[in-house]
């Protein structure tokens, strides 16, 4: 574990306890940034509605004395199938943000993906050690796209994760009611004069992050973009955003290394399946021909249980880590990690699974039926 801790983070037992902590001590306009979704926020609340709904039907008298989580996530051998998820202006939660957070993933010994809009740059984030992988967004501007590409390759990290759900970002009530404004020393440090030199926008009905993302990010994304993305680097491409079965098959035919089921937390459009509900399907759709990750709605070591049962190779974790990042930086961050593992190696164990291959043969049942 990575860090000192003291306090309430050291006597947190779940996660929740950790978020406590983060929503007593993070600014308002901060804490609605991180914790907020699209619309009614319909989507973001049935993530984890999803996840609840499913029950596992563990195996008895397996021995799980020596159990492990080992296994590989994006092509990488990790002590469980969890890496961090992509998420932006974490120096807004902490003056250390993503560096703090990638150290307590180099700790943990989990992937570290950076997202594009991060208030530290790829470069720093590399060399805490964590196997960093580089987000992107389709960019307007394919000069400073190429560039960024560039930039991860140089920067030693181990894959690209091109989010496809983002043509434009999701009208999100909390940070329109509230005019969101990002304060001035958190800036999308990888994008330069980009992210943070334009112009501010401010007042109740807008949002800055909206307006400016609207201004960088170009709409007109297609699969030919993305295979044109596939061709210009050597790194593997994961594409996070996927809900459909049938763009799942075409992520694979466009050469991705990996998908993500995801509807970006509930930030997108609201109304869309929620993961867990969406993931067996694109599992069937990849038929083994790319790894498939999961995020949305994880909470804790059980729902990652019942992401392997589903099928996925792995998860990513969002929203918590936050919740650890505001609570305590890297230690925060440490301590999430750690009980979501306690949890996972607890929960495979009392449903009889010694590894992680005997975790995805566990049948599963939604609403009454057996999958």
């Amino acid at each position: 574990m990575s860090g000192t801790l003291a306090g309430p983070v050291e006597a947190a037992v779940c996660l929740d306890d950790l978020r406590a902590v983060a929503a007593a001590t993070t600014p308002a306009d901060a804490w609605n940034f991180v914790e907020g979704g699209s619309g009614g926020e319909l989507t973001m609340r049935e993530n984890g509605r999803a996840f609840d709904r499913i029950r596992l039907l563990p195996r008895v008298a397996v021995d799980v004395a020596g159990r492990t989580a080992r296994t590989r996530l994006l092509g990488l051998p990790v002590p469980v199938p969890l890496a961090v998820a992509p998420m932006a202006y974490q120096t807004w939660l902490h003056p250390d943000g993503e560096v703090a957070a990638a150290s307590a993933a180099a700790a943990a010994g989990v992937p570290f993906v950076v997202s594009m809009m991060a208030s530290r740059t790829v470069e720093e984030v590399a060399a805490t050690g964590a196997a960093t992988v580089m987000q992107l967004y389709w960019l307007r501007d394919r000069g400073l796209f190429r560039e960024l590409v560039g930039r991860a390759e140089a920067a030693g990290c181990v894959a690209l994760m091109l989010t496809v759900d983002v043509p434009l970002l999701g009208r999100r009530l909390r940070d329109l009611r509230g005019g969101l404004v990002r304060p001035a020393n958190v800036v999308a440090a990888n994008l330069g004069r980009a992210g943070g030199g334009l112009a501010a926008v401010g007042g109740a009905g807008t949002s800055e992050v909206a307006a400016h993302t609207g201004v960088l990010f170009d709409p007109s994304l297609n699969w030919a973009d993305v295979a044109w993305i596939r061709s210009v680097t050597r790194l593997p491409l994961v594409l996070k955003g996927i809900l459909d079965p049938d763009d799942a098959a075409l992520a694979v035919a466009a050469g991705a290394d990996a998908v993500v089921v995801s509807n970006h937390g509930g930030r997108q459009l609201d109304g869309a399946v929620a993961t867990a509900a969406a993931l067996p399907g694109v599992v069937d759709a990849v038929d083994g021909r790319c790894e498939v990750l999961v995020d949305s709605g994880v909470r804790g070591g059980v729902d990652v249980l019942k992401a392997l049962a589903l099928g996925a190779t792995g998860v990513l974790v969002g929203r918590p880590l936050l919740w650890g990042l505001a609570a305590g930086g890297a230690a925060g961050v440490a301590r999430v990690l750690d009980l979501i593992g306690e949890e996972l190696h607890e929960a495979m164990a009392l449903a009889g699974c010694p590894d992680v291959d005997s975790a995805r043969r566990l049948r599963t049942s939604v609403a009454g039926g057996d999958r």
